[in-house]
């Protein structure tokens, strides 16, 4: 029955806030909906968790996800709800994808972008909230939301992304939040 304690709502039940290019509400529409072509412009988030060597946390999307399944991205990313902070929103769905709640998380900017995803013909019209922080020592990926994980220098994670196929969004957010991952992690080489 929809709507138990603990039952997660549908895709096409989420709402997500519409904004303006200056980051400005403007109005909510259903997450799936947002993501249809032509798409609509809508609040976003996307965090970088790093452990103690500065290697990134690296998820590979769950096969179940209606968006992007199967594919390696960063370490979690989603939606706030409609007037939820970007930053609690950030840290909850981390803790809700990883099973644990990032460490010193900060903010790291914000990034607007259009992206299609040409498997699925979905669009990414968002106004990304960037976060960086540090992972949890233990992890307990759900597995509807993550298939698995991987820490990865920038080295391993060039050689990653030549055989393994990554989100659309994947390289504009890194680069968008990378001052921060540099003034973070300085020896990591970022």
């Amino acid at each position: 029955m929809a709507g138990q304690v603990g039952e997660k709502p549908s895709e096409t039940a989420i709402r997500v806030e519409l904004v303006d290019r200056d980051g400005t509400t403007v109005g909510t529409e259903g997450k799936l909906d947002a993501h249809l072509a032509p798409g609509r412009l809508h609040r976003a988030f996307s965090v970088f968790l790093f452990d103690a060597r500065g290697r990134l946390l690296l998820q590979r999307r769950a096969g179940g996800k209606y968006h992007s399944p199967l594919v390696w991205s960063n370490t979690c990313c989603g939606h706030p709800h409609p007037g939820e902070a970007p930053f609690l929103a950030a840290a909850r769905r981390t803790a809700e994808e990883l099973g644990a709640a990032p460490v010193m998380l900060a903010e790291a900017g914000t990034v607007v972008y259009e992206l299609q995803d040409p498997d699925s013909g979905l669009v990414e019209r968002e106004y990304n909230h960037l976060f960086v922080g540090e992972a949890p020592e233990r992890l307990r990926p759900d597995p509807d939301e993550v298939a698995e994980t991987a820490f990865a220098s920038p080295v391993e994670l060039a050689a990653l992304r030549e055989r393994s196929v990554f989100s659309v969004w994947f390289t504009t957010v890194l680069e968008a939040s990378l001052p921060e991952i540099r003034r973070r992690f300085p020896e990591a080489g970022w």
